[in-house]
């Protein structure tokens, strides 16, 4: 089990005494659970809103929404299934740092510091995995039964896509909106030094709850 019980992850105490009665398949609850977490979630919708950021095309969208949500999906169905456990604060510090580094890939801070563009495909993929174990860690806390497990996971699973489709509808119309007007351009760039700055400040709030953890 992952030790430690970081902000972005947090379990409500009323959801875990419920899940922790539950014993045997019970799909409805977890997809439930799984949309709650991950519209509640803000570290992954930071991370999503600067995935969509400069996307046009909904091809495009769908690409690389779909390579965060393999990601995602594999290593929080491995990380509960094999029990693998990893401090809740160490992966959310991981996440917000996947927050900064996306705020920097907008802006072409990298083309500008290092001479090279990162992979952004592989990148979103890699970050995917990593939400994926802080969504384990989430599923950790609530010590669930055994007892259908695995088709728990999957609904788990299936109500994080719910949600994250949810999610995206909501900033895909906001950014639709916000590109429509003049300002758009000259406010992108500011827009993601805020999402930078966030990401770090949620990194070091990780970092002082490992540290005095």
């Amino acid at each position: 089990m992952s030790s430690g019980s970081a902000l972005a992850h947090a379990v409500a105490e009323g959801d875990k005494g419920y899940i922790q009665e539950i014993t045997g398949p019970n799909i409805i609850a977890f997809i439930y659970l799984g949309a709650k977490h991950m519209v509640t979630g803000y570290d992954h919708i930071l991370f999503l809103l600067g995935v969509v950021f400069f996307l046009y095309k909904i091809k495009e969208v769908i690409i690389y929404v779909s390579l965060f949500a393999a990601g995602h999906s594999l290593t929080m169905l491995l990380g509960v299934y094999l029990n693998i456990g990893i401090n809740a604060y160490v992966i959310d510090a991981i996440i917000a740092l996947s927050i900064v580094y996306k705020a920097l890939d907008n802006i072409g801070a990298f083309q500008v510091w290092f001479g090279f563009q990162p992979d952004t495909k592989a990148a979103t993929l890699l970050f995917g995995l990593c939400h994926g174990f802080g969504l384990a860690s989430k599923i950790q806390d609530y010590e669930i039964s055994p007892d259908g497990l695995l088709t728990n996971l999957i609904a788990f699973n299936i109500g994080v896509e719910i949600g994250q489709v949810l999610a995206l509808a909501a900033i895909l119309i906001l950014m639709g909106f916000w590109r429509l007007t003049p300002g758009f351009i000259r406010h992108a760039y500011t827009a993601n030094i805020v999402m930078m700055f966030a990401g770090f400040l949620l990194f070091g709030y990780q970092l002082v709850g490992y540290l005095v953890s």
